[in-house]
């Protein structure tokens, strides 16, 4: 038996003992987590989900990049019309230690920087090899990202792979203090 196979017999047990076709199409949370591909740091499981709590969006890194925001925005139209005109209320940027793209960066560093939407050169500044510094400088970035809602809760954590426990390094917080 292949693993294809496995993941269907799975399925069809989720289906039978833990579907629930009450779920709304919008997290119940109003939570956004942004998290590693990395299948050591699934957010659901290290953030102890449950299913509809949360969307997840998972690239190389956690990082914010050009891609990111986009579906961030198709995110914002699909809250729109699903009835939920704030869309999502709080976005949760989860990083890790160990991360692999640690090794992108040394050994393709040309396609990492297009990933990321920089030029090679710029790798350093954006602290590819320190999560607690990169988590850091990507709430900065979408702090400075004016298409964003200024009330969205924003807050950056980093998921240590050897012990399993989360730090916040950047506590959830507006994104921008408001205009009143």
């Amino acid at each position: 038996m292949d693993f294809n196979d496995v993941m269907l017999g799975r399925n069809a047990e989720f289906a039978s003992t833990a579907f629930s076709a009450e779920l709304k199409m919008m997290p119940s949370t109003g939570t956004v987590i942004v998290g590693c591909v990395d299948p050591r740091v699934d957010p659901v499981n290290v953030l102890g989900l449950k299913q509809g709590e949360a969307a997840v969006i998972r690239n190389v890194g956690g990082r914010v990049n050009k891609p990111l925001l986009e579906t961030l925005a198709v995110l914002a139209v699909v809250a729109k019309a699903a009835g939920r005109p704030d869309g999502a209320r709080n976005l949760v940027l989860l990083q890790h230690t160990d991360c692999g793209i640690i090794g992108c960066h040394k050994h393709a560093p040309a396609l990492l920087a297009r990933h990321l939407g920089v030029e090679t050169d710029a790798l350093d500044d954006l602290a590819i090899t320190d999560p607690y510094k990169a988590v850091a400088l990507d709430v900065a970035a979408l702090r400075a990202n004016k298409e964003l809602p200024d009330a969205l809760i924003v807050s950056g954590l980093v998921y240590d792979v050897k012990t399993g426990r989360i730090e916040t390094v950047v506590p959830a917080a507006s994104l921008r203090a408001s205009a009143t």
